[in-house]
């Protein structure tokens, strides 16, 4: 842009247009200003922003001004530093209009800035700018981009009782549900209670939340506290409360009143869902209840829920510890039916199980399932796999996958090379020991 004109004299004309109602000649100079602040490689937002204010009392301008500011810096696709931009001019006396945060939620949807899109809302919401149809719009939007509208679907479900498809209500959900999960509890709590002055909450869900909030702080007796009162003003339990509390007992250990809750919230209709069971798989394992954790997964895939693989992992990590690598790989190929998909963690667990039984056939059966899954086998994998074909005196094969390790980058271990040592030296090759230990030595 050649012009010699300063940043503040353009600033002024800006205002001058803008005042004038020439909103067409005002943008074209705006995003002037902000390419060529961009060009000089200043922070271009706050650049154009300061000289702007600055210069607002000298024409005596208009608060438009500023949502052609922020309209003009979402078209141009400066989204990193807008959310500043809007908290900056919050402090400053200036409300942007809801067709400005429109504009802005618009962009951040369809660019890679969709992660800004809830920190862009939660701070309309605070300015006590409300949303309408085309907020609610975009926020759905957002939420399908990154593959959570069946998630909160079904948590506003829960809380609910029954099925709720109002947009705005999981919306306003999803947004505090999050900053709860973020632990950011007093913010949360305080938006919250603007959401219910302003009929943007239901009640239930609102209590839910906060239930979820001191359950998230590990204060379960107010968690507790909550849900009473909740139930004194005539709301029913829900099956997302029932949830939380078997899921903080499990984790307490306190697996009885867990078991408990369970049944309370079966004896009032509600069922039980896929998070409620694997508290409870998870709990149960934990604690040593390795039994009731097997019967609370089958009890699971009974009802046509898949386990997720952290309940499934510790349940196998337990069984194995325990020397019944057997039950779990049984297991494993019951939730393989079902649709259930291992990780690489649930693989090691099973290795190292069949490892510690002895049964060298069963780890390399498990390290081809893992090839064949294109699941890398890791260095605890390659670990148990070459410990055990050395315990049967499988030397040349445990000196294959050794060269199998080193070739995809995996450093074996001392305990690794001390084994292979002693076994070749025991076989009498001094040539192959001295070169493993040579090779231990080395690393």
């Amino acid at each position: 842009m050649h012009l010699k004109h300063g940043l503040l004299t353009y600033c002024i004309a800006i205002h001058i247009l803008v005042k004038s109602r020439l909103i067409k000649d005002a943008k074209a100079m705006l995003e002037s200003a902000l390419m060529k602040a961009s060009s000089n490689g200043n922070s271009q937002v706050f650049t154009v922003l300061h000289s702007l204010i600055d210069s607002y009392e000298v024409v005596g301008s208009i608060p438009f001004v500023f949502d052609l500011f922020i309209q003009t810096c979402a078209k141009l696709g400066m989204v990193d530093d807008v959310l500043d931009a809007c908290k900056f001019l919050n402090v400053h006396g200036f409300t942007l209009s809801v067709i400005s945060f429109n504009t802005l939620l618009h962009v951040m949807q369809k660019s890679e800035g969709v992660h800004l899109v809830w920190a862009v809302y939660e701070h309309m919401i605070e300015s006590r700018i409300y949303p309408n149809e085309v907020t609610v719009r975009i926020m759905v939007g957002a939420l399908c981009k990154e593959g959570k509208l069946k998630k909160f679907l079904d948590i506003v479900d829960r809380m609910h009782g029954k099925r709720c498809s109002v947009p705005g209500l999981i919306v306003n959900t999803c947004l505090v549900y999050r900053m709860i999960e973020e632990e950011r509890i007093e913010d949360a709590v305080v938006l919250l209670k603007r959401m219910l002055q302003r009929n943007m909450i239901l009640d239930n869900i609102s209590y839910s939340l906060v239930v979820f909030a001191k359950v998230k702080m590990g204060n379960l007796e107010a968690a507790k506290q909550i849900y009473e009162e909740m139930l004194k003003r005539g709301f029913e339990g829900n099956a997302f409360v029932y949830s939380l509390f078997i899921g903080e007992y499990c984790e307490k250990g306190r697996i009885e009143e867990a078991v408990g809750f369970l049944e309370e919230m079966e004896n009032v209709g509600l069922k039980p869902y896929d998070e409620t069971f694997n508290h409870l798989i998870k709990g149960c394992s934990t604690s040593g209840r390795l039994e009731a954790s097997l019967k609370f997964c089958e009890r699971m895939v009974t009802t046509g829920l898949v386990p997720s693989c952290s309940a499934v992992n510790e349940m196998f990590s337990k069984l194995c510890e325990n020397g019944d690598a057997n039950r779990a790989n049984d297991m494993l190929t019951v939730l393989l039916d079902k649709g259930f998909v291992p990780d690489k963690g649930t693989y090691s667990y099973l290795v190292a199980g069949y490892g510690k039984d002895g049964d060298v056939d069963g780890v390399l059966k498990l390290y081809f399932e893992m090839e064949h899954k294109l699941l890398m086998p890791d260095s605890l994998v390659f670990t148990s796999l070459i410990i055990s074909l050395c315990q049967w005196g499988r030397l040349k094969e445990a000196d294959h996958y050794l060269e199998k390790m080193k070739a995809r980058s995996l450093v074996p271990s001392s305990y690794v090379y001390k084994t292979l040592v002693a076994g070749h030296l025991q076989k009498g090759d001094k040539m192959r020991a001295n070169k493993l230990y040579t090779e231990m030595v080395g690393e």
